[in-house]
């Protein structure tokens, strides 16, 4: 019988030797295993970046949870409040704090694209590129604005970004995939925010505008705020006055266009038909 497998330990962990297919001319011995390299990039780590006050935020987000471990997507945003994406200094703070190996952490990191690898601008721009919005004109206007905030002729690549990351007026432009708001196709976000129905001149306007400092109101939902404090709110955490709480996250939720199907509905007497009280489960195969 096969022992089972070690429950990974928080941490770096290194292998012996590399193993690695390769033809006469590499030198397979020579490869190194990367454990020097880690060991002074570890050296070097920040660790003084997240404070106090993000180490009793990170202790509030475990609180809430019957596992630990739970608490690492909301961590992870927490981390890019702070540094506009997830440092290595970051993927280590998280494993710290929630036990884990820092391998861990980092196959979280990698498999979400909420989780930026590179410092983000003061905003993020995301344009949705999926079916619908691509047909109706998406990929036109992911073209435009990225010739637009390229340099040299050289257009704007996907996640890269215009200006000193972090610093105002700087943008990190992205791809997005479905935004669930094919009624409103085409449609952007900035920080998660939509801008609906675009086209390529309103897209440029709404780019210039964000990188003369302006905040132009979403089409719905919360106000305009920067990529580091909708990270915060996306980590759970939201300013105790109740004024303020409602300024910053209130908005409108639906458009028109959304809700036009339920009020014919309700105009001409429409309803779905009624489900059976008791609808029997089906059966389940016994193991």
């Amino acid at each position: 019988m096969n022992s089972p497998t070690p429950v990974p330990e928080p941490g770096p962990q290194y292998s012996e030797q590399t193993h690695a297919a390769a033809g006469a001319d590499v030198d397979v011995p020579g490869i190194s295993t990367g454990k020097e390299e880690f060991e002074l990039a570890e050296s070097t780590l920040d660790t003084d970046v997240f404070g106090e006050d993000i180490v009793a935020k990170a202790k509030d987000l475990i609180s809430r949870y019957p596992q630990s471990r739970s608490a690492l997507l909301p961590m992870l945003h927490l981390v890019q409040s702070v540094q506009g994406y997830v440092s290595q200094e970051g993927v280590a703070f998280c494993a710290r704090q929630l036990d884990l190996s820092e391998a861990e952490v980092s196959a979280v990191v990698t498999f979400y694209t909420m989780y930026k690898r590179k410092p983000c601008g003061e905003h993020l721009v995301s344009v949705c590129t999926n079916t619908l919005c691509a047909a109706m004109g998406g990929d036109a206007i992911y073209r435009r604005l990225a010739e637009h905030l390229g340099a040299d002729g050289k257009p704007l690549g996907h996640e890269e970004t215009v200006g000193e990351p972090g610093q105002p007026g700087s943008l990190t432009i992205e791809h997005a995939e479905c935004l669930a708001a094919c009624d409103l196709a085409p449609v952007m976000q900035v920080n998660y925010e939509f801008y609906d129905k675009q086209t390529e001149q309103s897209a440029v306007e709404l780019v210039d505008a964000l990188r003369r400092g302006e905040k132009p109101a979403p089409s719905r939902g919360a106000p305009l705020t920067d990529f580091k404090s909708t990270e915060l709110q996306l980590a759970g955490f939201f300013p105790e006055d109740e004024q303020t709480f409602r300024t910053d996250v209130d908005g409108p939720s639906a458009a028109e266009e959304t809700l036009r199907g339920a009020r014919l509905a309700e105009e001409r007497g429409w309803t779905a038909p009624a489900m059976a009280d008791e609808v029997p489960l089906p059966e389940v195969e016994k193991k």
